[in-house]
Parts: C-alpha cells; structure tokens; sequence
C-alpha cells in the first residue's frame, strides 16, 4: 500500500501532520476551533471531493484522544441524547448528502451561531439535556455538507453552567461519535478512505499529543477567561464562515 494517495507529496503530509498538532491544542485549551482550521487547510490543498470524508476521520481520531484524556469530565446525560439525535441526522443526511449548496449552509450556520452566543433571550439555550436530539440532528445533519459543525456544538455548551473541563471534554465526545457517523455515511457512498489512512493516522497521533498540550493550558485557565475566549473563539469562526460563503456566493459564476 502506498503512504501517500497519488499527487501528494511528503511536504504536504508534513505540514498536516505538523497543523494536526497545533488546531489539536487549540481544541483543547478553547474548546473548539481547531475543526475549522483543519477543515480551511485541507481545503486548499486536497481534492474537493475528499477534503469532508478524510477531514472527519482526522477529527474523528483529534477529538476521541481529547475525549479519553478528558473522560471523567464528560456529560454521558448530554452525550446519551445527542447520539440519539446524531443517529436521525446521519440517517437524513445520507439520503441528500450530494444534493444541498454547501455556501448557503455556511451562511446560515454562521449566522445561527452569531445569533445563539450573542442573542440576549438565549441566555438558558442549554435548557436541558434533552434539547441535544435536535441539536444532534441538525448538527450531524450539516456536518456532512460544511465539514465542521463543532462551533455549532459548542454555541450549546454553556462554559458557565458545565465548568471549563465538562465542556470541552463534552463536545469532544459529541464531535467524536459525530465524525465517526460522517465516516460510515461516505464509507457508504464509495469514498476510498484507505489510500489515506496512513497519513490519518500520522495526523491522529500528532493531535493527540497537541490535545495532551492542550488539555495542560486549560486546566491553569480560570473560569471567566475560559467563558470570554470560548465566545470570542465561537464568533471569530462564525464570522469566517460567513465570510467564506459570502465571497463564494458573490463571485461569477
């Protein structure tokens, strides 16, 4: 088996396997945000059609590590309903995976997400466990178009309420099992996921130790900075993600 799938090169392994690290402890000590910068990387650089399946493998393996380390923090309470949710979600999505714009899902989650962080009224939007089956659903749903939903995750996770670890290592084991699904959908749908598994697995290895990084400049953050980087982190991304569909939506066609 080849270690590199055809047209890419040993540089740009290493500069993945390097970018694992970093958007790994970024996941770890913010809660989020190193999906996305993954997801942005990857797609400069690999085959469209292989930038949504290869990018959740990766995250699927970044967030598993951060999970297992973390794992005496997490919400089985929230995780249990999300999964339920995640499992509908898939399901729809792998009926109409090819069918929707992927620029307006974009837009829409960018502003849905500026729009649960900063929208006075959603102060309780975490109102209980059982609102992540639909947060499961649409999430999972919009995961297999846009690639990375987990700011959208997060924009339910309310760092005051759960506390600094319970949020991270959270919606580390909900973006896991949501990955993992994105994984079967394409594995379903004919993508070769084994021309690159040895550079996912490379990947995984390196976020893991970024994760174990990570997870050490969390635990000397103190609650209150947490809880204002999480948001700033939360709409700087939503903020890009309009942006990104927002130029594509302009541009000629």
């Amino acid at each position: 088996m080849e270690l590199l799938p055809v047209g890419f090169g040993a540089v740009e392994a290493a500069a993945f396997i390097a970018f694992s690290y970093l958007t790994s402890a970024v996941t770890a000590a913010f809660g989020l945000g190193g999906g996305v910068m993954m997801l942005i990387a990857m797609a400069s650089v690999l085959p469209p059609l292989a930038v949504i399946p290869v990018h959740g493998a990766v995250q699927m393996g970044s967030n598993g590590g951060r999970a297992w380390v973390m794992r005496s923090h997490v919400s089985r309470e929230i995780f249990g309903y999300f999964v339920i949710g995640s499992l509908i979600g898939a399901a729809v999505a792998s009926q109409v995976v090819v069918a929707l714009p992927t620029d307006m899902l974009r837009l829409v989650l960018g502003l849905f997400v500026l729009w649960v962080v900063w929208a006075p009224k959603l102060t309780r939007r975490d109102a209980g466990p059982r609102s992540f089956v639909p947060i499961g659903i649409g999430t999972t749903f919009a995961s297999m178009f846009v690639g990375a939903t987990g700011l959208l995750i997060g924009a339910f996770l309310s760092p005051e309420r759960l506390g600094r670890m319970t949020t991270v290592s959270t919606h580390a084991m909900c973006a896991m099992f949501q990955h993992a699904l994105k994984i079967v959908v394409f594995g379903f749908l004919g993508f070769a996921f084994w021309e690159w598994i040895p550079l996912i697995i490379a990947m995984v290895a390196s976020g893991f130790l970024g994760t174990v990084s990570g997870k050490v400049l969390l635990e000397r953050l103190s609650e209150r900075v947490f809880g204002w980087a999480f948001k700033a982190l939360l709409t700087l991304l939503a903020v890009r993600l309009i942006a990104l569909s927002a130029v594509d939506l302009l541009a000629p066609a």
